[in-house]
């Protein structure tokens, strides 16, 4: 049984990963798709649909897939122009809801991948939703100038959120564990630490030190 699955797709941040697994070895493979597929032109023509194409070619080559393997794809619309290409190409596939083992690998792997670009570890760890959209979106406003160049800009909600007037104040810090947006250190409580301000579907407080605006 073969399993192809996608992560990230729907996160702000970084590229979209596209894993897949031979289930029966646990054999487990993946590549990334570029951030540039989600900017620009590449985006307006959904060329990151046909990446996918390009990285389930080499994925099947590097796993030897043979055609009358069984294939599970997942059902989302990543895969629309692999679809085609598997039905062109006489795979044995259906499309369905892809879970464990690969579900998890490519989470965790997206996961990785996000902390290598500087997402906080315990940002992933102690959030519930960690890829959430106006979550990253604190997250990129704490450093503008470099966290805006990991999004996935040419999304709609990029183009609506992505350039806010910021407002920068001060206040008192009345929490114990209160983490610095851009440092991932902690605030000490009763300090006065700088924040910004700014409204997407409501004020939004990013806290940072003050020497860390």
């Amino acid at each position: 049984m073969i399993q192809i699955d996608d992560a990230g797709s729907g996160s702000l941040l970084g590229g979209t990963v596209i894993g897949i697994t031979r289930v029966e070895t646990k054999e487990y493979a993946f590549e990334i798709i570029p951030l540039e597929y989600y900017r620009d032109d590449f985006f307006k023509n959904k060329a990151y649909l046909d990446y996918v194409v390009t990285i389930i070619k080499k994925l099947f080559k590097d796993l030897n897939i043979a055609k009358n393997e069984q294939i599970e794809v997942c059902r989302g619309y990543m895969f629309d122009k692999l679809k085609i290409w598997l039905t062109e190409n006489n795979y044995n596939y259906t499309c369905t809801q892809i879970n464990d083992p690969l579900q998890s690998l490519v989470e965790k792997t997206f996961e990785n991948y996000a902390i290598c670009l500087g997402l906080p570890k315990n940002f992933i760890s102690y959030t519930k939703y960690p890829f959430h959209f106006h979550r990253i979106l604190k997250w990129i406003y704490a450093d503008y100038e470099k966290r805006s160049l990991l999004c996935k800009t040419g999304w709609k909600s990029w183009q609506k959120y992505g350039n806010l007037p910021v407002k920068i104040d001060v206040e008192k810090v009345k929490k114990n564990n209160l983490m610095c947006f851009k440092c991932n250190t902690q605030i000490p409580k009763g300090s006065v630490a700088k924040v910004k301000k700014y409204t997407s579907d409501r004020l939004n407080k990013v806290f940072l030190h003050d020497t860390c605006v």
